[in-house]
């Protein structure tokens, strides 16, 4: 994630904040260096070492669990300040459960921030609508987060040439 993407979570000093997926550990090392408490779910076996020799190499306070995105059991419901994924919700299958989980362990009002290949951005050859292979369209991941009382207050599509290769979203926790 880029800063410009990281500010979206706001003031994270003194803040519980989850990473959802951790292929890369850049965000957590530096949110943690802003004072966050950073929590990161790490699904792939080979991630877990790289994140880990990230994190010791940078000597910063990232807890890190091994499991699946969606399995967030070990978390206290209402005890999250905010919540990012970069890049590592689009081989998820089930992300209406992801989302009904995150709801669960974020305090009302706090962000859930998303960044992920744009859906145009790998139309080649196919349909946008072609949703094979859990690709979904900007529709589909909206109705995904409101469905799970998220309310959807930035939306953006960073220019990086003729079509769009990235989405932001940022959405907010409705009251339980």
């Amino acid at each position: 994630m880029t800063d410009e993407e990281l500010r979206l979570l706001g003031n994270v000093a003194g803040k519980r904040v989850l990473q959802l997926g951790c292929a890369n550990a850049a965000p957590a090392i530096a949110l943690a260096g802003q004072g966050a408490h950073v929590i990161a779910v790490v699904p792939d076996p080979d991630e877990q070492d790289r994140a880990r020799r990230a994190v010791e190499e940078a000597e910063a306070k990232v807890e890190l669990h091994a499991g699946d995105v969606a399995d967030l059991a070990f978390i206290r419901a209402d005890t999250i300040d905010a919540a990012f994924s970069d890049s590592t919700l689009r081989g998820v299958d089930d992300l209406d459960r992801v989302f009904r989980q995150v709801h669960r362990v974020l305090r009302t009002d706090g962000p859930l921030v998303l960044a992920l290949p744009h859906p145009a951005g790998d139309v080649e050859g196919r349909s946008y609508f072609d949703r094979s292979a859990n690709r979904r369209t900007i529709g589909d991941l909206f109705a995904s987060v409101t469905r799970a009382h998220f309310v959807v207050d930035t939306l953006l599509e960073p220019e990086s040439g003729p079509i769009p290769r990235r989405l932001v979203l940022r959405g907010r926790k409705l009251g339980n």
